[in-house]
């Protein structure tokens, strides 16, 4: 998935999406504080970056992602032959069997967001996890406070979605996750800007890679597409700097443990 539900193809998506994430990953990884023998639960993994990043660091131990996105599993196994306490799963986090008490460590970035369940999801991660099991997962704040939702969204006049920020209210997602069984409880503010290329043509390519900006583009038929587009182009143009194309982003990074 993209930063706005969209899906670019699963070929791209190793160097695009994890590109774009670069600033974001480095601090993801920090918190997930993964240790040597833990037995990780990556949820919506995509190609797998994050989940190989953790079973690197969990050497005696392993990770297992998980996406719903066949295609990107596909992927994400090709990429990482020859690990060999890596696995994935096609499956949906908020519904797979997953054995009592078989994971240390959830983690997640950007997955958790678009559960169609939130309470019946995290339950079930939930109990996946060994007390005291830890989560540690992304998401993105408010949409307000994320310049690449608003002003790509402002260029293209569109409105914005609200599956990606769905977990962005500190209050509702801490009911939700005490529901579940969760305790300990946490909210860290993380505020890095996202890449989209090293120049403009690039960042555009990026952004009409999306499905959300195909949708958006067909509703508004070839004249209002066309203006969008030169929008578009101005606002890529304005996020230029000497290093590419970057755009401001908000988010929390949201530990808890399994009570």
């Amino acid at each position: 998935m993209t930063t706005d539900g969209g899906t670019p193809d699963a070929t791209t998506h190793e160097s695009g999406y994890d590109s774009e994430l670069r600033r974001l990953d480095v601090v993801f990884r920090s918190a997930c504080d993964v240790h040597v023998r833990d037995r990780v639960l990556d949820i919506g993994c995509g190609t797998g970056r994050t989940t190989r990043a953790a079973a690197h660091a969990a050497s005696d131990g392993g990770a297992l992602g998980v996406d719903v996105s066949s295609s990107a599993i596909e992927r994400a196994r090709a990429l990482s032959e020859g690990i060999d306490n890596v696995a994935f799963a096609c499956a949906d986090a908020q519904t797979h069997p997953f054995a009592p008490g078989s994971v240390d460590l959830a983690i997640s970035r950007f997955g958790t967001m678009f559960f169609d369940d939130a309470a019946t999801a995290f339950t079930n991660v939930a109990q996946a996890l060994r007390p005291p099991g830890r989560l540690v997962m992304m998401v993105w704040q408010a949409a307000e406070r994320n310049e690449w939702q608003t002003a790509i969204r402002r260029a293209l006049g569109g409105e914005t979605p609200s599956a990606a920020f769905s977990l962005g209210d500190p209050g509702q997602t801490s009911q939700v996750l005490e529901a579940a069984g969760f305790v300990d409880i946490g909210f860290a503010d993380v505020d890095e800007p996202v890449y989209y290329g090293p120049d403009e043509e690039t960042a555009l390519a990026w952004i009409r890679s999306f499905v959300s900006t195909d949708e958006l583009l067909e509703r508004l038929g070839p004249d209002g597409a066309e203006a969008a587009m030169g929008r578009l182009r101005t606002t890529v143009a304005e996020h230029l700097r000497d290093d590419g194309v970057w755009f401001g982003s908000r988010a929390w990074i949201v530990t808890a443990r399994r009570g």
